[in-house]
């Protein structure tokens, strides 16, 4: 250890770096767990909290709409008010959070909760991955530092589905939220006594108007969609919601080209492999993350699993993931990112188009296990490359937002599709409900899978737009994949 020491200190690396690396792991391993815990745990909540079909969304897109709205600001923040700083916020706001919701007692509750989780997480996820950046200098010990990032974000939602259907099953959903608390406050106390502060130099003013206009024309959108879910989509308050949102969120384009330190630097967007990037995973995103929703809802309500058998229903999923990651980051550098992406999501999209096929009657092995491999290796095929062409041609001042926006676009994209998704599926639902009254009871849990395929549809639809967006967008080859160091790995 003395050896180690000294060398540390005659090249002047951080003699902590290790232990830092420990506390930025717990705490990126909370924000993953956060993204799948809950969709095991929804059923039961939706029970205890009498949630409806229409608003079951909110659970999902309270986090993610908060969190992926908020994400380049929690960085900006991080930057100057010292990452060490934010990082210990971030977890003590994320636990209380946490805290708040495992003790709700009626959906708004709740809902406000998963909000308040992914406004403290937008702070501490940023801070996370740039105390690695500064701490880790060496270029070997950096990659290995972000390569046991990327193992967690990959295995990390795995873990949560399966942590979820634990403490679901054995003690209460409510534990889903509740467990946040002691792993959030270790991880603080950890990173007060052994994580070193890092602030950024320059200008330190916010782009509050920016700020403002985006995360509220993004509230309009994903309002107005759970509104059509109840009053239809001419109702004049769902209008009403679209407009608002469409004028917010033209206002915040002019913001950015106007304002000295923009939230969003337009540049950022505008080089065509980037924007088609941010495009992608804005759209992955929508087709995506829903699947988890509708398809936890099917393996438990429709076929009577129990919340931890659901959770490792899911396995397969990840676990298609983590085998598909490891050949895509080998093909990358010989093929380049176009020919893995464009097959990758239209594999994708045809295992999600393979979901339709679920009804009541159907069983897991045959309908829904090759789906998930399916829609695993596809998606494996496009993460990674994905990372790759958001950097392209990226100024290292611009490194930071530009890695950020990966996350942003995915879970924005996330919000937005959930929502609309969910809409689709309840009055898909209610509609066939209202017409199969001859079927009796099982009316209802027909009815119920009907709107779950309307949603798997139009997803692998989304996903093969995205497809296409990329074919046209991406037009770098292997001789100009970048580097990818900093960046999160999906």
């Amino acid at each position: 250890m003395s050896k180690v020491k000294n060398s540390d200190v005659v090249e002047g690396l951080d003699p902590n770096r290790w232990r830092t690396l420990f506390v930025v792991a717990i705490s990126q391993l909370m924000v993953v767990l956060d993204s799948s815990i809950v969709n095991i745990a929804i059923p039961h909540a939706k029970r205890d909290l009498h949630i409806s079909n229409a608003d079951q969304q909110w659970v999902v897109t309270a986090y993610t709409l908060a969190f992926g709205s908020l994400l380049l600001l929690g960085g900006r923040v991080g930057d100057y008010i010292g990452r060490k700083r934010a990082l210990i916020i971030g977890l003590l706001g994320f636990a209380a959070a946490s805290g708040l919701g495992g003790i709700a007692s009626t959906q708004g509750l709740l809902f406000a909760a998963r909000g308040l989780q992914g406004v403290f997480g937008a702070l501490l996820a940023p801070s996370a991955l740039a105390l690695i950046s500064v701490t880790f200098t060496v270029p070997k010990e950096r990659a290995r530092a972000f390569g046991v990032m990327g193992a967690i974000s990959g295995g990390g939602a795995a873990i949560g589905l399966i942590l979820g259907g634990t403490l679901t099953q054995y003690f209460s959903w409510r534990w889903c939220l509740d467990v946040n608390i002691p792993i959030a406050v270790i991880a603080a106390l950890l990173a007060f006594k052994y994580v070193h502060e890092s602030k950024a130099q320059g200008d330190r003013t916010y782009d509050v108007p920016g700020v403002i206009s985006a995360s509220a024309g993004l509230f309009a959108l994903v309002y107005g969609f759970n509104h059509a879910a109840t009053s239809g989509w001419a109702n004049s308050t769902t209008l009403t919601f679209f407009a608002v949102a469409a004028v917010l969120l033209v206002a915040f384009v002019i913001i950015e080209r106007k304002v000295a330190n923009p939230l969003l630097p337009l540049r950022i967007v505008t080089e065509r492999n980037r924007g088609g990037s941010y495009l992608g995973s804005l759209v992955v995103g929508a087709g995506l993350f829903s699947m988890f929703l509708f398809l936890g809802l099917y393996l438990q309500t429709i076929l009577g699993y129990s919340p931890l058998k659901s959770g490792f229903a899911f396995l397969p999923f990840t676990g298609g993931i983590i085998v598909f990651a490891g050949i895509a980051s080998q093909l990358l550098p010989k093929i380049g990112p176009k020919p893995l992406m464009v097959p990758g999501l239209l594999a994708a999209a045809a295992g999600l188009l393979l979901l339709t096929r679920i009804t009541p009657q159907t069983s897991y092995l045959t309908h829904v296990l090759p789906s998930l491999l399916i829609m695993s290796s596809g998606m494996a095929l496009v993460f990674i490359p994905l990372t790759s062409t958001s950097l392209h041609a990226v100024s290292s001042h611009d490194s930071g937002v530009a890695s950020a926006m990966v996350n942003t676009s995915q879970q924005i994209g996330g919000s937005l599709g959930t929502a609309l998704l969910n809409t689709i599926a309840a009055t898909a639902s209610t509609s066939y409900i209202a017409s199969h009254q001859s079927l009796g009871k099982l009316a209802v849990p027909f009815g119920l899978v009907h709107g779950f395929t309307q949603s798997f549809k139009v997803g692998a639809l989304l996903l093969t737009l995205g497809a296409i967006f990329l074919f046209f967008f991406i037009n770098i080859g292997k001789e100009a994949v970048v580097e990818t160091e900093g960046v999160i790995a999906h």
